[in-house]
């Protein structure tokens, strides 16, 4: 299995990291992709990546720290340049549903993270929030410069779905599939293709049932995987299998 995405850079996994690594080995993952969320975080995802050959970063500034922090497309493709463990941009995109950042900095740090995105080739890790629309709009725009799109976290309309999937995305699954209240959702991964579907945790956030409520951790990515096997009618090992090549041929 590969955790397409995880924020090893927060705690509580950040201060027990090297447990954190062996239970995750323990349930059979092979990679983990940790995401930056900020300049700071960056800083710490540097370290993080030397501490076990398992463990991958991006770079990148979340749509919620825009207010703060806006990163030229230049100075992402230098950082991304530097470090071969180094392999997505992001996580950036749009975050309309709280109304507490700047939508026009949201625009101009999306814009600059697909400039990057197109110049170093690597694939595009997107947070969309109440922004279905604009994101596909502004993704739309760059349609002729075959993007590799990542839509983490995926939690939006199946319409928003069947849009992106012309612009060749791939869709992350995270535990929010094994909520009793994400039926539409669900119905949504039913449809996907399984050549577009990646699993991630997105820990320490969204911890899935059965483990809801606590502090998510790339392990339980097992009960992901479980739950989109069922979704899909087919066997976990077969899920895993298709998500870790659909991981491969993204980042490779």
């Amino acid at each position: 299995m590969i955790d397409s995405h995880c924020h090893l850079d927060h705690e509580p996994l950040l201060s027990d990291l090297p447990n954190v690594i062996k239970r995750s080995k323990d349930v059979g993952i092979k990679k983990l992709l940790t995401i930056s969320t900020s300049l700071e975080s960056f800083s710490r995802i540097k370290n993080i990546i030397d501490k076990d050959e398992m463990i991958y970063g991006t770079i990148g500034i979340h749509p919620h720290e825009t207010n703060d922090e806006i990163i030229n497309s230049d100075n992402i493709v230098k950082n991304f340049n530097e470090n071969p463990k180094i392999i997505g941009i992001g996580e950036t995109g749009l975050d309309f549903y709280y109304n507490n950042s700047d939508k026009d900095k949201q625009i101009k740090s999306f814009n600059e993270h697909i400039k990057a995105s197109i110049e170093t080739n690597a694939p595009l890790i997107i947070h969309s929030r109440s922004a279905e629309e604009e994101t596909f709009n502004i993704l739309n725009d760059y349609k002729d410069k075959d993007l590799k799109i990542l839509m983490h976290c995926f939690t939006g309309s199946k319409k928003f779905a069947e849009k992106l999937l012309d612009l060749n995305a791939f869709f992350s699954a995270s535990g929010i599939i094994t909520f009793k209240n994400s039926l539409e959702l669900q119905e949504t991964f039913k449809f996907l293709p399984l050549e577009k579907i990646l699993i991630e945790t997105d820990s320490p956030f969204l911890a899935p049932v059965p483990n809801r409520g606590k502090k998510n951790e790339p392990s339980f990515i097992d009960y992901t995987a479980k739950k989109l096997a069922e979704l899909k009618e087919i066997t976990k090992s077969q899920l895993v299998e298709i998500t870790t090549n659909n991981f491969n041929k993204l980042f490779s």
